[in-house]
């Protein structure tokens, strides 16, 4: 059975200096990095599935794979709220972590969406980019009868108010959240392509890289007329 330490082997092993530079580069701690590929980490997730104290054990080391790692192999349905806080907390100067790691964990327990409001009002820009993750991977995955439209309405104003004085991560989550909203949630799509054009362009630091924030307008149009308005997803995992 595989243990900690050999999979901290393997993933060091299998660590290139181009891709932790790519990393580094889209402003990732460079000291918490191997640089190992998602494809090569999705291979060596294949056979450690089910592990969820091997996955507790692989986020506790701070290293950004074996962090991202430990997001494919966990039920977040079985971790407590304390556990996905610690999550959370722990994701800090590694966004890959923090909003995509972190959310899908959080979208698959019960406490999910207490979390992510939770986090949202948040003065920490890593806690408060995990909760708008965290909810937007909720709108993506719940059936609309579940939602809380008009919690949901409220965010959605407050993103159109907040979104140019937020802190610079969390102006792409709060994007990502109108995409979502528009994209998933039939019922408020019109709202959200309302909120769209109120926003306007978003700037976002994205490092050293050519990456662009993408138009949350477009990117709903797009759906709309590839037919996917309110088609949700069974999982938020990539």
């Amino acid at each position: 059975m595989p243990d900690v330490a050999s999979v901290m082997a393997e993933l060091k092993s299998k660590g290139r200096e181009n891709t932790r530079a790519i990393y580094a580069r889209h402003g990732m701690d460079a000291e918490r990095l191997y640089g190992v590929s998602v494809a090569d980490l999705k291979a060596i997730a294949k056979p450690l599935k089910n592990q969820q104290a091997l996955a507790s054990e692989l986020y506790a080391t701070g290293v950004m794979e074996a962090m991202y790692l430990a997001g494919m192999l966990a039920h977040g349905a079985l971790m407590s709220p304390g556990q996905l806080q610690q999550w959370a907390e722990g994701s800090a100067g590694l966004q890959m972590i923090t909003e995509h790691t972190v959310p899908w964990v959080t979208v698959e327990n019960p406490a999910g969406r207490k979390l992510a409001l939770k986090w949202i009002e948040s003065e920490d820009e890593a806690l408060a980019s995990a909760g708008w993750s965290a909810y937007s991977g909720l709108l993506a995955t719940t059936p609309d009868a579940a939602l809380d439209l008009d919690e949901i309405e409220k965010l959605l104003s407050r993103i159109v108010e907040d979104i140019h004085t937020a802190p610079n991560r969390v102006r792409s989550r709060m994007n990502s959240f109108v995409i979502a909203l528009g994209t998933y949630v039939a019922p408020l799509t019109a709202k959200a392509k309302a909120a769209a054009k109120a926003m306007g362009v978003v700037t976002v630091d994205v490092g050293d890289t050519d990456c662009k924030v993408p138009s949350a307008l477009d990117y709903i149009a797009k759906a709309e007329t590839a037919g996917k308005i309110g088609k949700k997803k069974k999982t938020i995992r990539c």
